[in-house]
């Protein structure tokens, strides 16, 4: 009996096919061959014009990377994220029309459409910051008259791309501080502005209908960097929902945000909370209602939008205790785990996507849609010579 197959879709950094994660994706499929789970990794660029088959990416302990042409997988693992190029267009067509193949998770929707589909449950809407989609100035003037500190952040930003902090002076009202990072995530120089020049500094941050405006939480630790905690909620081997785990994460110095990406720090979070909240007691309670809460947000997202293996929250917890959710993220990094050396809940977080594609696999219908068929291998000249090679 042949081994059920996960297709691994991602997409290319660059047109020399650099790909992200590529150490992840290697333990994923030593992994999965342990538990009889044959994995390959693709992009939409790698599957054949005939639509059959796809050229894609093994690796094997012995000869390394190569690539092999196969037959497309029984289930597909989407680890694409937002990109702004034709390799995105390619990702689009690609599920328009292969949507009718087994995927472990479908893509959410903006950052926007998430928090006003939060917002209509009541049980999600006290853990929201007030939140806006940006028309014009007048709603960040609205915004800064009822908050001190506001962010403005991009629908469809990641990694703290092209999020701005701007905080009321408490000495001079009519003036404010502008802090933040750039759409290449560079750390722009903050400055002091006058209320009435603040529109013209954010012209050309073309925002319109496409920037949120927040109410910004205070989360400066007694350092001055920013902090805020990374949670991963997983379905495990039986189809449920559960916390794999939750990170600290400590921005860098001047920063407006913790990404590690942007030189941020990993902390446990526990160590980091500690900082923030002295009384043990007050900790526990937290980090109880967070864990719950995780686990009902990607339950309620999922009934909402379609399949989904695993969310990251980004949550922000204030003096008081009080949680919010800052963010959801469908295709989470795992390293701020390995980096706080908790090593089983990062060996958890890269093997639980593969328990569940066994689940899945096991409990599929009967009667499966049925994958493209798979012709006799390409055989041309230039393919012969890509057969089994090393990939750079």
């Amino acid at each position: 009996m042949s081994s059920p197959v996960l297709g691994i879709m991602t997409l290319y950094l660059n047109e020399h096919r650099a790909l992200e994660e590529r150490s992840i994706y290697r333990r994923m499929i030593l992994e999965g061959r342990k538990r009889g789970l044959d994995i390959y990794v693709f992009t939409p660029a790698d599957v054949h014009s005939g639509g059959r088959q796809i050229e894609a990416m093994v690796y094997d302990e012995k000869n390394g990377w190569s690539r092999e042409w196969r037959a497309f997988p029984d289930l597909i693992f989407d680890r694409c994220r937002i990109q702004r190029n034709h390799r995105f267009q390619q990702l689009l067509a690609f599920r328009e029309k292969y949507g009718h193949l087994l995927f472990l998770n479908r893509p959410l929707r903006n950052k926007w459409t998430i928090h006003q589909t939060l917002s209509e449950q009541s049980a999600f809407r006290q853990h929201l910051p007030e939140t806006i989609l940006f028309q014009d100035m007048s709603d960040v003037n609205r915004m800064l008259k009822v908050s001190p500190l506001i962010y403005l952040k991009p629908i469809n930003g990641t990694g703290g791309r092209g999020i701005l902090r701007i905080e009321r002076s408490s000495k001079e009202p009519s003036t404010v501080l502008v802090q933040g990072r750039d759409q290449k995530r560079r750390i722009i120089t903050p400055r002091k502005v006058h209320l009435s020049r603040l529109g013209p500094l954010l012209q050309h941050w073309n925002m319109k209908d496409k920037y949120l405006v927040q109410k910004g939480i205070q989360l400066q630790l007694p350092n001055g960097r920013v902090h805020d905690y990374r949670m991963l909620v997983q379905k495990n081997g039986e189809g449920e929902w559960e916390l794999t785990g939750c990170a600290g994460r400590m921005g860098a110095e001047k920063s407006v945000t913790s990404n590690l990406h942007g030189g941020g720090q990993a902390i446990a979070m526990q160590r980091l909370m500690k900082q923030w909240i002295p009384e043990e007691e007050l900790r526990e309670e937290v980090t109880a209602t967070a864990a719950k809460f995780g686990i009902d947000v990607a339950s309620f997202l999922e009934d909402t939008y379609g399949d989904l293996c695993e969310l990251a929250l980004d949550l922000a917890i204030d003096k008081s205790g009080q949680i919010y959710l800052l963010e959801v993220n469908p295709k989470p990094a795992r390293e701020v785990f390995a980096r706080i050396g908790e090593r089983s809940i990062y060996y958890k977080a890269i093997t639980q996507p593969l328990e569940y594609a066994l689940w899945v696999y096991r409990n599929r219908p009967a009667q499966t849609v049925k994958k493209p068929p798979s012709p006799r291998p390409v055989t041309s000249k230039a393919t012969r010579l890509k057969r089994g090679r090393r990939v750079k």
